[in-house]
């Protein structure tokens, strides 16, 4: 997994590049709109917020003693929290909205490496916000699922913390790349072949999705550019991924 994480990260270096060699500057106007509205959005709610989450959970602790201890744990766990479900909720939204404007980007991609033959599965504008809906409100229930039990780490002394945001920051990786390939995959393949595709897939996924992340905590430049760059390099890497497939199945 851990080749297939570097190649992820390693289809970044060409994707500034590529979207100005092909004039699709242009063609990303819409998404930058929503990615910047949803994220505003979501951190003006975040900081509505935040106080009243953290006095909610100090509120568990009803002794005097170690009260202050307690209360700066609710304010971590809170800050993690909503830090956590903000970015899960930002990234599946611009997914699942962009989808329609992302996935003919990815074909323009793909043709130019490949061919017009090369593309299938022609869909209409409802189709791909219809598959692009379906897919995020899959990945998020996953996630969310899978949100408490890590938190539940931070009660581990010391190293708790550490670990429930390093496994966080990956799992939400995952899900970004996920969703970034899917916009090439829903030509090729039906909803659960797409799932299969991506889950023989995780490194390069997790690769894609940690500077997807990353581009996050760059403010305002971070949100305009992260579907641009992220969904080329993950565009250019699973057209990579599909070759390799098509190149095994031949072999067997």
């Amino acid at each position: 997994m851990i080749k297939g994480i570097l190649s992820g990260l390693k289809t970044y270096t060409s994707s500034f590049g590529l979207v100005t060699k092909l004039g699709l500057w242009r063609y990303f106007a819409i998404p930058m709109v929503i990615s910047l509205i949803t994220a505003m959005s979501i951190g003006l709610l975040a900081w509505s917020f935040s106080d009243n989450i953290g006095h909610w959970i100090e509120q568990i602790w009803p002794w005097e003693t170690g009260k202050l201890a307690f209360y700066i744990f609710a304010e971590i766990v809170s800050a993690l929290l909503i830090v956590v479900v903000g970015l899960v909720l930002y990234k599946h939204i611009i997914m699942a909205l962009s989808a329609p404007f992302m996935s003919p980007i990815s074909e323009k991609i793909e043709i130019h490496f490949k061919g017009k033959s090369h593309t299938h599965r022609n869909t209409s504008f409802s189709q791909q916000l219809a598959r692009g809906i379906r897919i995020n409100m899959r990945n998020l229930g996953m996630e969310l699922l899978l949100t408490l039990p890590i938190l539940l780490l931070n009660f581990i002394p010391l190293i708790g913390s550490l670990i429930a945001t390093f496994l966080l920051f990956l799992m939400q990786a995952y899900y970004a790349g996920f969703g970034n390939m899917d916009y090439t995959l829903e030509r090729h393949f039906d909803y659960k072949e797409s799932v299969d595709f991506v889950r023989t897939s995780r490194g390069e996924a997790i690769g894609n999705g940690i500077v997807f992340m990353l581009f996050l905590f760059i403010p305002i430049i971070g949100v305009i550019l992260v579907l641009p760059l992220s969904v080329t390099a993950a565009t250019k890497q699973t057209i990579a991924l599909l070759e390799q497939k098509e190149r095994n199945t031949l072999v067997k």
